[in-house]
């Protein structure tokens, strides 16, 4: 008399188990909500003119250098400017605020745009958590 336990229907178990979680693994990450967190930081102190790139709620995309207020651009106005003005400063940081209610789609094109342009230093302009109404103690 042999007393072994057989292993097989474990194996055959733990084999269907493991394709279920290869099959599933990749459809949970697709659908996920994600609300991203706030955070306090410190605003960043530039002793050249700023450059702000901005894309409004409606998706279109526009260029403050300094003082000066851009109108309106399309894909290749906003890729000369850039262009142009990265031969003149080309350690220029651009900063990048994004309407809240914009389409990330929106976002992601406009930083494509400036890349392409040869920008290589690019920040967010955020708004402090505790600037926000609504929301702190009371």
């Amino acid at each position: 008399m042999n007393a072994e336990i057989n292993v097989v229907p474990y194996i055959d178990v733990m084999l269907v188990l493991l394709i279920i979680f290869m099959v599933t693994a990749p459809l949970l990450t697709q659908g996920i909500e994600v609300q991203l967190p706030e955070a306090n930081a410190q605003s960043l102190s530039s002793q050249n003119e700023d450059v702000i790139f901005s894309v409004t709620a409606d998706g279109r995309f526009l260029l403050n250098v300094g003082d000066k207020q851009s109108q309106a651009l399309d894909d290749t106005a906003l890729e000369d400017k850039v262009r142009t003005l990265m031969t003149e400063r080309p350690e220029q940081m651009i900063l990048v605020e994004g309407d809240a209610k914009v389409p990330y789609e929106h976002v992601a094109r406009g930083m494509a745009i400036l890349r392409s342009a040869g920008v290589t230093k690019i920040g967010f302009v955020t708004t402090p958590a505790e600037a926000k109404p609504g929301r702190g103690s009371r």
